[in-house]
């Protein structure tokens, strides 16, 4: 993403600054896409999680009603564009063989054209962005320069999210991993004062304990600094034993 507004398009660095979760900066993408097409009425934007589709935020009438039309048969074409990558245009439902019946109930709820492009796609969260019309033939001559960056700048904030957890999943498995050592380093310490030994034979020592009876040795280590001191040792602060 970049900081400089693509002109019909808002500042994605201010949208991104404004909102507080992945859900709401869609939101405002999908409130966007709204006024970028005025002949559409509604807007939906499509997520695939844990492998279930899911319209996540949506924007003026109709969208998560076709939405959900859709994933209750399997098939359309929201769920097209999110499968292949791929934009699908509906020219009008009224003539459209594809999808079973979907078309039909489209066009019973005044919705006669729409338009699907592709987010994220080929990811383990793919998705799509949804126009719909009550026009037949409501984004032929439509500029769809706008909202392909639209969804492009969506496929990017789904990416950072991705990064951001990821970075958070390490930095709390780090975490652990310090706090693991530093409560293993001074159990090995209380071993070494006690039996007179070395750094590599006091963990062995633990090591040979933890097998036998079974627990891990963060536990083993634990529980012994807790006999010690008196209290369970506080994550990543260094204890010293009871005189």
């Amino acid at each position: 993403m970049t900081g400089v507004p693509t002109p019909g398009l808002p500042d994605v660095t201010s949208l991104l600054l404004d909102t507080t979760s992945l859900d709401t900066f869609l939101q405002a993408l999908a409130e966007c896409a709204l006024a970028l097409a005025p002949e559409a009425e509604g807007c939906g934007i499509t997520l695939e999680r844990q492998g279930r589709p899911t319209t996540v935020v949506s924007a003026g009438h109709d969208a998560p009603e076709l939405d959900e039309a859709q994933y209750g048969q399997d098939d359309g074409p929201c769920l097209q564009s999110l499968r292949t990558g791929e934009e699908v245009a509906v020219t009008d439902m009224l003539s459209e063989t594809r999808w079973g019946p979907y078309p039909a109930h489209a066009a019973a709820l005044g919705t006669r054209s729409s338009m699907s492009l592709p987010i994220a796609a080929h990811t383990d969260t793919s998705g799509a962005l949804n126009l719909y019309a009550p026009k037949p033939s409501a984004f032929e001559a439509a500029d769809l320069t706008d909202l392909r960056n639209l969804a492009s700048q969506a496929t990017g904030a789904i990416e950072l999210a991705h990064r951001i957890a990821d970075a958070r999943t390490f930095a709390a498995d780090l975490q652990a991993a310090l706090v693991s050592r530093s409560v293993i380093d001074q159990a090995i310490g209380v071993i070494m004062g006690q039996q007179r030994c070395t750094a590599e034979e006091a963990f062995a020592i633990l090591r040979t304990a933890s097998q036998h009876r079974n627990i891990k040795l963060r536990d083993l280590c634990t529980d012994l600094l807790t006999n010690i001191t008196g209290a369970p040792p506080p994550d990543g602060e260094t204890l010293h034993p009871r005189p």
